[in-house]
């Protein structure tokens, strides 16, 4: 693992819109308990504006004000997780597979390095608070995030998936996905949502406001939506399946875990490598963004009225999409 404590290092999360974005809360948090000289910001960049971006990012070991620092890494958001590709020197194979990458590490030698860990997010989220072991999902949307919901609902055993979206004529590379792991796939209109029985596992990812009248219904007590908006919060869509006995994640906390894996792999870590007094970093960084130390305020359960009211209301308020 390559020795960063000594040399400042700039970073910044990209995309557009960018402005409401809380990863510059979440990483300064980690690099302040890290005790790097660090500086992480925002940078509005549109579509077909990146490669431009990229070719200022420079790596190496260089000291300096904050616009002279060299490049450490990139967070990306829309529209740009898969544009990415192509512009990069080496892919993970799980970003490679997915054909999205929100991470961008930038050695010393200005190589850039891309992989993903939204799905990180999805699936730690569901696994601190929920023994979920779906046989099926219901994916809404079909962009960037949509194909790493996919894998995470893979991962967290699901083997057949239905995939709801505006067109379903977008669905090309989500059931080129589903293929590749195996998985059966449903393609089908956000309008005909309406027709199907109350569903055990859905993943959202729709802009804000999208997703708020559709008709969810959980199965049961135990039947989980994650919705990877989180303002505000709770979405309607949320509240309603909260309201009708399901569990309601927030894309508050997959936006906090993914963070935590970039957080990893900018330090020189593998992904899945816990940082030293990763519990400590961990904290800092939740009460950066209003999450409680332990738990998760985004996760409710209407089962407990009391206690869901209370806590689908505290999560913190930013806007989607996740970033």
């Amino acid at each position: 693992m390559p020795d960063l404590s000594a040399a400042p290092r700039r970073l910044a999360v990209l995309g557009s819109p960018i402005a409401h974005s809380l990863s510059p809360a979440l990483h300064r948090a980690a690099y302040a308990e890290l005790g790097l000289d660090w500086h992480y910001d925002r940078a509005e960049v549109a579509s077909g504006e990146l490669e431009q971006f990229l070719a200022g990012t420079t790596g190496g070991t260089g000291t300096g004000d904050t616009g002279d620092r060299p490049w450490r890494g990139l967070s990306l958001t829309m529209p740009l997780k898969r544009e990415v590709l192509p512009l990069l020197d080496t892919v993970s194979p799980l970003a490679l597979s997915l054909g999205v990458a929100n991470t961008v590490v930038i050695d010393d030698d200005g190589r850039r390095h891309g992989h993903n860990t939204d799905v990180d997010g999805i699936v730690r989220t569901v696994e601190a608070h929920h023994d979920a072991r779906p046989e099926s999902a219901t994916i809404l949307g079909g962009g960037a995030t949509a194909s790493s919901a996919m894998w995470a609902a893979w991962q967290l055993g699901a083997r057949s998936f239905s995939v709801h979206l505006r067109n379903p004529m977008r669905a090309g590379e989500l059931t080129s996905l589903a293929s590749e792991l195996g998985g059966d796939i449903s393609i089908a209109p956000l309008t005909e949502l309406g027709t199907l029985a109350p569903l055990d596992f859905v993943i959202s990812t729709l802009p804000g406001g999208v997703a708020d009248d559709l008709p969810l219904r959980p199965r049961s007590g135990s039947s989980i939506l994650f919705d990877v908006a989180y303002e505000p919060w709770p979405t309607r869509v949320a509240s309603t399946w909260s309201a009708d006995g399901g569990i309601a994640f927030s894309g508050l906390d997959m936006l906090f875990e993914q963070a935590v894996s970039q957080v990893r792999l900018f330090t020189g870590r593998a992904q899945e490598e816990r940082l030293d007094d990763e519990d400590r970093v961990r904290a800092a960084m939740r009460a950066a963004v209003g999450l409680p130390e332990t738990g998760s305020t985004a996760a409710t359960a209407a089962t407990a009225a009391s206690t869901a009211d209370a806590a689908i209301v505290s999560a913190a308020t930013t806007t989607s999409p996740v970033a």
